[in-house]
């Protein structure tokens, strides 16, 4: 009976404490988790921030697909604590800089910022890179920033240690007072109302009632009562007892006859349950037919993203090829530009030469005659004179046609071998200008064409000079091929101005103009208007990557049909 008597005292103990311990417990848990999701948010806020730091000088690199300076910008990234990972990616989705953690991310590419929890604590911050230009916008990749639970629990360690702590204090505090408590005002008095009821006697119920003392009204109080008043309920309740035993000797025969009629509403029951069970088994049939149906489609799922899998990387391959293909692009456009330039000298030099070798035989026909005469000393004064003017005059006429193709091959030698090169050099930009429309002359010299230049004298630039040679040269000729098409005589206008430590270029030409449509796709790369044609698309799309790369400016371009096409370009006069 000791056994029990502690239990109980025990059991009940235990229940208030387990009762204390989970709410210590929870509220703890929940202080920790509160602390947890409000670093968590300032973490997420901070890597919000470092979106306005960095993003601009991110999106600039990769639209001037600086690989290197992108992978630079994400290393000092990573040198932030909050940073344990991070992702850039191109426009295409391939990925150009990853470091630290990461987690396996959609394939489509990010439109806008989003914040994503990922398996083993880790969660991301993903943004998208856009570039603005020409009143435009353009997606040119996305990035995503790394942090975990690591670095929020290196934040929240002091006040974790602090919430535990303090509840520790209060827990053992609060067991020592409840044991003091359940001792004195439960557990002894139990015991010893356990013991005198343990004492009872059947045969003197009178002799068995409860004789403890207790101070309080309380519960106790209250059983000692009950138990005294039991035992005198017990009394009354014998006397009854022998009264009662007859009236149940007719009850158990009357429970007889409703026994039997329960046996009987049972067995239907049975029949019905019988009949339920079947239904049940013929349900379960068709669970397990369906569960093998959901499994061939889950195995065909896998499959598929297998397959899909497989696609994107051979995707992706394709892409790299696609890249090698446009630079191969690139530079073959430059090359024809400078192979057509090529043509149109050779074709003028030509023509000079040709007259020079013309007179240089007629000079050589003469000295032989003029010997042949003078060997037979039929030499006259009429014939000398005679040879002399001949002479002068095949003298004059070679040397003009050799100083004319003399200016014409120097004129190209300068402009082909800086549109070969990316060396800078200074250079006064007014006569630079002028050699390259001498060198494009041969291109239209057949037409009524007309380019005028306008440039302060001794304008001295320092820059690459081939950048603007195949500059003026993709304008120049796009707007003979493109704007004059179907036009006899055409205006070219090329004005240079100084703008303090900047140089401005405004051309236009009063060609056929371009829609607002072709606009705006027209320093895209394989944009042309002649497809199919012969165009390849890319001139104007190194003349956009020229000035803003190579001479670190800005071109504008404005047109509307028939008004001509118009080119703002601005850049220092001196190469950064």
């Amino acid at each position: 009976m000791a056994a029990v008597k502690t239990g109980l005292s025990r059991k009940l103990l235990a229940r208030v404490l387990s009762v204390y311990f989970s709410l210590t417990l929870l509220v703890t848990v929940g202080q920790i988790f509160t602390e947890y999701l409000s670093t968590k948010n300032h973490v997420e806020g901070e890597l919000q921030t470092l979106k306005n730091t960095f993003s601009s000088s991110l999106t600039r690199a990769l639209w001037e697909l600086n690989h290197d300076q992108v992978r630079a910008i994400a290393e000092g990234l990573m040198s932030l604590p909050i940073v344990e990972g991070l992702q850039v990616r191109g426009e295409n989705g391939n990925y150009i800089a990853e470091y630290g953690i990461r987690a396996q991310r959609s394939p489509a590419p990010v439109d806008r910022e989003i914040i994503e929890d990922h398996p083993g604590g880790v969660f991301s911050y993903s943004f998208p890179l856009v570039f603005k230009f020409s009143g435009r916008e353009s997606t040119v990749g996305d990035v995503t920033l790394y942090s975990s639970f690591d670095t929020i629990f290196s934040r929240i360690e002091v006040g974790v240690f602090f919430l535990i702590g303090n509840a520790l204090v209060k827990t053992t505090f609060l067991v020592f007072l409840f044991m003091t408590a359940f001792r004195t005002m439960l557990s002894e008095p139990l015991q010893t109302i356990t013991e005198q009821m343990g004492n009872f006697d059947p045969q003197h119920p009178e002799e068995s009632k409860l004789s403890i003392k207790l101070d309080d009204d309380n519960e106790l109080l209250q059983l000692k009562e009950s138990y005294n008043h039991v035992i005198d309920d017990l009394i009354i309740s014998n006397n009854k007892l022998k009264d009662a035993q007859n009236e149940l000797t007719l009850a158990n025969k009357k429970l007889d006859d409703q026994n039997l009629i329960l046996e009987q509403e049972v067995a239907k029951k049975t029949a019905s349950l019988s009949q339920i069970m079947l239904d049940l088994e013929q349900q379960k049939d068709e669970l397990i037919a369906h569960q093998r149906e959901l499994r061939q489609e889950n195995e065909n799922r896998q499959y598929i993203e297998a397959e899909l899998r497989k696609r994107n990387q051979e995707l992706a391959s394709s892409m790299d090829t696609l890249h090698q293909a446009q630079e191969q692009l690139v530079e073959s456009e430059r090359m024809a530009s400078l192979g057509g330039l090529v043509a149109g000298i050779a074709h003028d030099v030509n023509t000079p030469l040709g007259v020079s070798v013309t007179a240089a035989s007629f000079l050589q026909e003469r000295l032989n005659n003029l010997k042949t005469d003078f060997e037979d000393k039929s030499l006259t004064s009429k014939n000398m004179a005679s040879f002399i003017d001949e002479a002068e005059q095949t003298a004059l006429l070679l040397l003009s046609n050799l100083e004319r193709a003399s200016d014409l091959i120097a004129s190209f030698k300068q402009v082909a071998v800086d549109q070969t090169s990316e060396t800078e050099r200074e250079f006064v930009l007014g006569d630079y200008i002028n050699e390259i429309i001498q060198s494009l002359k041969p291109s239209f010299k057949h037409t009524e064409h007309q380019i005028n230049v306008s440039c302060p004298d001794k304008l001295i630039v320092t820059c690459a000079p081939g950048a603007i040679a195949q500059i003026v040269t993709n304008m120049v000729v796009n707007s003979i091929t493109h704007g004059f098409e179907g036009k006899a005589a055409g205006s070219v206008t090329l004005d240079v101005k100084e703008d303090g430590d900047n140089v401005v270029i405004h051309y236009q030409d009063d060609g056929k103009g371009l829609s607002e449509e072709e606009l705006s796709k027209l320093f895209d790369a394989f944009f042309t208007t002649k497809r199919g044609e012969g165009g390849s698309g890319l001139g104007t799309h190194i003349m956009y990557n020229l000035v803003t790369q190579s001479l670190h400016g800005h071109i504008e371009a404005d047109s509307t049909l028939g008004n001509g096409l118009q080119y703002t370009i601005r850049f220092p006069k001196k190469s950064a």
